[in-house]
């Protein structure tokens, strides 16, 4: 199945990750076969990167605690890190969702 932006999203039960912000980058876990994107939302400003293996650098997207929540495209097996924007604290809200 493509990418479908008129598709409403599902929120996959159980699938929710809380990631701390810090001055380490911090990876949250895989995300399942079935998963084409998930939506994040934080309580600090934060950079988050999607991949394998991915490290955030401030460098990378920037979150901000005022931003709506937002839709991140990600594949199978892939995961988010997030880092901490200058001091920040809170943590990352990583939802995992499908059509």
């Amino acid at each position: 199945m493509g990418w479908q932006t008129q598709s409403p999203w599902r929120p996959l039960a159980g699938k929710g990750q809380n990631l701390t912000l810090g001055s380490a980058s911090v990876a949250s876990t895989a995300f399942a076969d079935n998963v084409q994107a998930v939506q994040i939302s934080a309580t600090g400003n934060c950079h988050v990167a999607v991949g394998v293996t991915p490290t955030a650098l401030t460098t990378d997207m920037l979150v901000k605690a005022t931003d709506n929540p937002q839709l991140v495209r990600v594949a199978p097996g892939e995961k988010i890190a997030v880092i901490q924007d200058g001091t920040s604290t809170g943590t990352l809200n990583v939802i995992e969702v499908t059509h």
